[in-house]
Parts: C-alpha cells; structure tokens; sequence
C-alpha cells in the first residue's frame, strides 16, 4: 500500500478499520475491518485482587510519553510464542509521526531505571485504539492497562478499542460487540472532547 501516510492511518480510524502487516520486515500493509469488535467498556473494567496489590504496592513507576519509541520497538518485538509482529516498519514510521503530532501515546512501567512493560496507542476524541502491549516483568503491561482506563476515564474518554478479543483481555471484563455496534460507538466517542493529559484520579 504505496503512498499510505500518517493522514491515511488516522482516516482509517475513524472509520473503523485499521493497518496490519504479515511480518516485521514486509513492507505492505492492509486493512482489516472485524465482524466482531474487541473493546473493554471503560466502565466496567475489572482488576483482580492480586494486581489490585501488585498496584498499591509501588512496585512500579509509571509514565507517560517519555518512552514511546522504545514501546513501541518492545512491542514490534519477537516473544514468547510469538516469533513475528504485524507491526511492520511502515507502521512504526507512520505511529512515530501521529506520536510527534501529539496524537499517539505510550503509558510505561518502569521499575528501577528500567523500562519493563507497556503499551501504546492513538487517540482521536473520546476514543483509544489501543494498539499493543508488552512485559518483561510479571504484571507489568497489566498495571500499564489499568492506569491507562484510570486516565481515560479521568479525560472524559468513552471508547477503549483492543481490536481483537484475546483470553487475556477477557479477564479486564473486555467484550466483543458486532461491527455496526462498534462503529455506533466510535461516531459518538469521536463527537467528545477528551483530554488523553488528564491525571487519573
């Protein structure tokens, strides 16, 4: 997909699809459009006892946008079971640029000077597409989840996009809902004036 800039992928958006590739270093891209929609309602967002613990403990530091090509390349990353990414370089250059705009964000789990685990996405109104996560320490992309609902609740966000339904978001209360129902929501989510800046509360 020649020519597909940083504009492109942000239409994408808001029309409900987004990019993927087959592989790190294959240069196309396509569009992908899901029958059913992952998301997880901000609002009935689950956190277990345990990582409820693990959060109180200050075991972690978080931090946002100060380490966003770095999550991103964490992200794009082989890991277990897992020895290739869709997040290809076409896509990494296009999410630098939106993070440069101001229109991509990345949430970090830091623990003693070193950066274990978070995730990144792009925010367009009141909605989050989140994009991928990553850990090299036991909970630590799932503490960077759950400051991430704390924060878009806390700026008035209405729509937290995960694409994709996995068993692991299952367990944060994510659901998956028919294409027209997502794209209901995304045209209202995009109508809010949400505030990504906004410290959770």
């Amino acid at each position: 997909m020649s020519g597909f800039t940083a504009d492109n992928l942000i239409e994408c958006y808001r029309r409900g699809v987004f990019p993927m590739a087959d592989a790190r270093d294959d240069e196309r891209l396509f569009l992908v459009d899901p029958t059913l929609r992952g998301i997880i309602p901000l609002e009935s967002f689950h956190v277990s006892r345990r990582l409820a613990r693990t959060i109180r403990s200050g075991l972690y530091e978080i931090r946002i946008d100060t380490a966003f090509a770095e999550v991103l390349q964490a992200c794009a990353a082989p890991g277990r079971g897992r020895t290739e990414t869709w997040i290809n370089h076409a896509i990494e250059t296009l999410c630098l640029e939106l993070f440069h705009r101001g229109l991509a964000h990345s949430v970090e789990t830091w623990a003693d000077g070193r950066l274990v685990g978070g995730l990144y996405g792009i925010a367009q109104g009141g909605a989050f597409f989140g994009e991928s996560m990553f850990s090299v320490a036991r909970d630590a992309s799932k503490v960077a989840l759950a400051h991430l609902v704390s924060r878009l609740r806390a700026g008035g966000f209405t729509l937290l996009d995960t694409q994709f339904m996995t068993d692991h978001l299952r367990t944060f209360g994510a659901i998956e809902i028919p294409r027209a129902e997502y794209r209901r929501r995304l045209r209202s989510a995009l109508r809010a004036a949400a505030d990504f800046g906004a410290p959770p509360k």
